[in-house]
């Protein structure tokens, strides 16, 4: 038997011991120089995905509408016989082709990189050694242990432990969790639910079961808001050229022009209106910001995921490890029932277990570690039995072994759960209460500890271990930043409400603490209030968190919701932004938008600026892509009807499109100022703004014609290239109109994009000078063009300014 030909059957009724002795020698796991050997033989733990061919790819970017419309013109040219038109336009449609491939193929290795980011670990044995690797580095063989809230990495014959509970549902189609026990298989991608086990890993990569019977998920398509906002624009605006076009048909039919010339200038004439760059702007600006924001520490799953947390105005942040340090300590230990402190840390490590990694467990363990004699006292104990923490029980639990071969257990967890387990829970219920009181007024939090009597399940509650987790150096200092920015921080904690209040005092948060139990099993209109003017939340389960999510979204909030947990899941699906903490496991990965690298509130306060940033970056084009679209459409359509003549040809329109994408690609470069406050799209502003604009442009492009005929008295061929200069220049200047509020020098632009728009103005006024492909007009005819669009710029900024003014003072009534 060997990977390849084990089948899902195979494998259920092969026993563990004959996988032992085909996968690995024994259960210390494999030697490095073993696994060497298996990655040569079965590769890496991958599921890989059918790649995309380049050729295909750069194919690609000659089908859709807008190059099928170049490509119509350019047969078009063919057939009336404008051959330079034809190599022309053949050459830019080609060009333009390049420029796309490689705009979406940078964008492509910018996702490829975030999907490395977001791998999968894997707790693995080898040489003895528990290590966490990363679960593409498994190989058949391998000794792997999988708990609460991992995802399986790979096909694993489960070897050892209780049991586990699955969610399997996404490779076989189950509804409920399926309980998996020791012989059983355990699926590579189903999602641990509850338990801990390990297990021997017998098939890896496209060999697993799911591997085998199922597709890749494809990444949801879903539109955010600000994507569809954008498309209707895009809808708007070829609902706005076909009127204007179909009015430029009417005219030339009505005065007996050639209708095949007048098609072909429809079609450039259409291609140049409506938004040809928008996918790629989208997609490159998507991308590059993804790749910013995983500097700031936040790693995006879905892209969408940036603009959505650009309007997110409430979030909902986890105490712990967001707006604490979660550097755990313990600040003192309360003993019962003639048991010492000693005692109780001892029994407190033995219902810990190190290899876990649990920020708890290991505080009790590193302060046990400090009793004189700990190694000789430790050593005296056999754990037979161990049961990890699981949210529906609340502690953790061991059977245990002394040297004296007596059996006893030994638990921890929250102090009411350990204290309904006890038999002395009668005399001691005031008292544990007391101290849990006097600890949560200090900010710490109590963990119970209890044991049986040798074997019995008559349990003893014998002490209290009290831990404290300080506020990060950062956090007051965050909120307050958050507050500014129009960010509404709620804290969300399973602690009890006296240790929230009093960690909300630190961080400058309101000390108004809602319960859990202030909010269920009553109706959402008597609770949206308090929720809404809760400034955090205590002793909240996962379920509370996604009840909180709903009625804030109800109330028309944009969500952003921590957490870190399995149970969190339906949450951090349910916000409009779900946020895996730094410490998450891997379901609560998978269900979240954004996954932060390091702990702490500023990474999400940094990752919202930037958010803000990119949103800012689409809007600034947005309202120059519109205001484009009007000052072309209108200018040339009331050209052609008052003047009876083009002002510009089909291959002017052509190269004005082409290079202004080609610039306009660096936008997502630019340099921003954020909002202050959550960004919502306001269609109106957009259209107000980019109409005025638009309408200016209008105004001034007739200034020129006027002046080209009346007073320098160019011929017809001439001023079309005056025209086209001047629709260019002025054309990039609106672009650094836009992207201020206030006037243009306020916030200086990106040197890439500076140097874009200089690179092809320089070649628009060259071509025009010297005749390249376009009637030459001289040196003096340019610089006339230039100076004025300038001036018109300068005007231009001004009115903006005016504008902006007016509609804040409206937005504010």
């Amino acid at each position: 038997m060997n990977q390849e030909s084990i089948t899902s059957e195979e494998l259920e009724n092969t026993n563990i011991d004959e996988l032992y002795k085909i996968l690995s020698s024994n259960d210390s796991g494999l030697s490095n120089s073993e696994v060497e050997k298996r990655y040569e033989k079965y590769g890496y733990n991958e599921i890989t995905e059918k790649k995309v061919s380049p050729i295909i790819k750069f194919l690609s970017n000659f089908w859709g509408p807008i190059p099928w419309m170049i490509e119509i013109a350019v047969i078009l040219s063919a057939v009336i016989a404008h051959w330079a038109d034809f190599w022309i336009i053949l050459a830019l449609l080609l060009l333009n082709a390049i420029v796309r491939f490689w705009e979406e193929h940078k964008a492509d290795n910018a996702i490829e990189l975030l999907k490395q980011n977001l791998a999968l670990k894997a707790k693995v044995k080898r040489d003895g050694k528990w290590k966490t690797l990363e679960a593409r580095d498994l190989v058949p063989g391998d000794i792997i242990r999988v708990r609460l809230g991992d995802i399986i990495p790979a096909d694993v014959k489960l070897t050892k432990g209780d049991y586990l509970l699955v969610d399997q549902s996404a490779l076989t189609g189950e509804s409920l969790p399926v309980e998996k026990k020791v012989s059983d298989i355990g699926y590579s991608g189903a999602i641990v639910k509850q338990g801990e086990m390990d297990g021997l890993v017998v098939t890896t990569g496209m060999n697993t079961y799911f591997g085998k019977t199922t597709k890749l998920v494809e990444e949801a398509k879903n539109r955010s808001h600000f994507q569809k906002a954008v498309m209707k624009i895009g809808n708007f605006l070829m609902v706005f050229a076909a009127i204007l076009v179909g009015i430029i048909f009417l005219v030339s039919i009505l005065r007996n022009t050639d209708l095949l010339s007048t098609f072909e200038f429809a079609l450039v004439l259409t291609v140049a209106s409506i938004p040809v760059a928008l996918p790629a702007v989208l997609s490159v600006t998507m991308a590059i910001g993804a790749v910013a924001l995983t500097k700031k520490e936040a790693i995006v799953s879905k892209l969408v995921a940036i603009e959505e947390l650009a309007g997110v105005d409430i979030l909902c942040s986890d105490k712990t490890g967001t707006i604490t340090k979660n550097d755990l300590s313990v600040g003192n230990v309360i003993s019962f029932n003639d048991f010492s402190s000693n005692d109780i840390l001892i029994y407190g490590t033995l219902a810990s277990r190190e290899e876990d990694e649990d920020a708890i467990d290991n505080t009790i363990i590193d302060k046990a570690k400090m009793i004189e004699g700990f190694e000789k006292i430790i050593n005296g104990y056999t754990i037979a039995n161990f049961t990890p923490f699981d949210p529906v029980i609340k502690r953790t639990e061991a059977e245990v072994k002394d040297k004296d071969g007596k059996k006893f257990k030994v638990a921890k967890g929250a102090p009411q759960i350990i204290l309904s387990l006890s038999s002395n829970k009668q005399d001691l219920s005031n008292k544990v209460n007391e101290y849990v009181d006097e600890f949560a007024e200090k900010g710490y939090r109590a963990l119970g500890v209890a044991k049986t009597k040798n074997n019995e399940d008559s349990w003893i509650f014998i002490g209290l271990i009290a831990l404290y987790d300080p506020p990060r150096d950062d956090s007051a200092e965050t909120i307050k930043t958050a507050m500014a920015m129009g960010l509404n921080v709620k804290m969300l904690t399973g602690d009890h409400s006296s240790i929230a209040k009093e960690i909300a005092k630190t961080v400058n948060l309101g000390t108004n603490i809602v319960p859990s139990s202030s909010i269920m099993d009553k109706s959402d209109e008597d609770t949206i209030e308090l929720v809404e003017n809760a400034d955090g939340f205590a002793e909240v389960f996962p379920e509370h968190k996604y009840h909180i999510v709903e009625l804030l979204q109800d109330r028309g909030h944009i969500v952003g919701m921590t957490g870190d947990g399995v149970n969190d899941a339906p949450a951090l699906k349910k916000a409009d932004v779900g946020i895996a903490v730094s410490n998450a496991t891997d379901a609560a990965k998978s269900a979240a938008d954004i996954t932060l690298t390091k702990p702490g509130l500023s990474v999400i306060i940094d990752a919202t600026i930037e958010s803000r940033k990119i949103f800012q970056r689409m809007l600034n084009y947005s309202t120059y892509r519109i205001a484009e679209t009007i000052r072309i459409l209108i200018f040339i359509t009331l050209a052609i009807i008052i003047f009876q003549f083009y002002p510009i040809t089909a291959l002017m329109i052509v190269l004005l499109a082409i290079l202004n994408d080609a610039a306009i690609m660096t936008i997502a470069y630019d340099n921003v100022e954020y909002n202050k406050s959550p960004e919502a799209w306001d269609m109106r502003r957009v259209l107000t703004m980019a109409s005025i604009l638009g309408i200016i442009g209008v105004f001034s492009s007739f200034g020129v014609l006027y002046i080209g005929l009346q007073v320098f008295h160019v011929d017809q061929i001439t001023i079309q290239s005056l025209i086209y200069l001047k629709l260019s220049v002025a054309g990039h200047l609106t672009v650094f109109v836009v992207r201020t509020k206030g006037h243009f020098w306020t916030k200086r632009p990106a040197k890439i994009l500076f140097i874009a728009v200089v690179a092809t103005q320089i070649i628009a006024t060259l071509i025009t000078v010297y005749g390249i492909l376009l009637p030459a007009m001289g040196w003096m005819l340019a610089l006339f063009v230039w100076i004025y669009a300038i001036i018109a710029f300068l005007i231009t900024d001004f009115i903006k300014v005016f504008v902006n003014k007016i509609l804040d003072k409206r937005s504010k009534i």
